[in-house]
């Protein structure tokens, strides 16, 4: 739970895999650097800031082996430094409110917070910070980093595919977007609570925009 939030890193890996590639200088020419593009190469270099009203985590689940439960987690911050031309200097670190996981019912809710799951009274934040990006494609790439859940910090590997950068035309602000697919073991974190009747694996949907600071 990566991240959500880290695809950014896969944008600047997609960027080093067409390094080959000359780009225009986006210096050169601002209105080109803020047009819509799907080119990684050409994302603007900077600081970012995930959106939080654009940025959550969807998670998914057994239940008895009778249906596949679905909630949110919508508490999720973000910052990342990005320069395409010169990878080595890509930063990203994402942080979860885990009070904010929601599975649409109140009752759901609290035990999910109780101890039984993720116990957030004495655990309120996971955070993940990617370390390693392989591209897979011009505009996807397989992105590895350290989640720390429940006190027990693991690596984890999501896939992520870069949508678009350019500037927004409702908050005129310059955006990065992209949509992120993982798979985790819950009781790689200690979450045992109802295992195996509830399933072990929970799948993560990642959806995120980055704001140019």
């Amino acid at each position: 739970m990566r991240t959500p939030l880290a695809a950014l890193l896969m944008v600047m890996a997609a960027a080093h895999a067409h390094a080959q590639t000359p780009a225009q200088n986006p210096a050169q020419n601002p209105a080109q650097d803020a047009a819509p593009t799907t080119d990684p190469t050409q994302v603007r270099a900077g600081s970012y800031v995930l959106d939080a009203a654009h940025g959550k985590i969807t998670w998914s689940v057994s239940h008895l082996g009778y249906s596949t439960y679905y909630g949110q987690i919508t508490d999720v911050s973000g910052q990342a430094d990005l320069d395409p031309k010169d990878p080595g200097k890509n930063r990203l670190t994402v942080t979860i409110g885990m009070g904010s996981i929601n599975a649409l019912n109140e009752t759901l809710n609290r035990h999910l917070q109780g101890p039984d799951f993720f116990d957030t009274q004495k655990f309120p934040t996971a955070t993940f910070t990617a370390t390693l990006v392989e591209p897979t494609s011009p505009t996807t790439a397989r992105v590895a980093g350290s989640l720390t859940l429940k006190g027990v910090t693991k690596p984890v590997a999501f896939d992520a595919t870069f949508n678009r950068a350019g500037l927004n035309p409702i908050d005129k602000r310059y955006t990065v977007g992209f949509d992120g697919w993982a798979v985790i073991k819950r009781s790689d974190f200690g979450v045992n609570a109802f295992l195996p009747a509830i399933g072990d694996d929970v799948s993560l949907r990642l959806e995120g925009e980055f704001k140019a600071q």
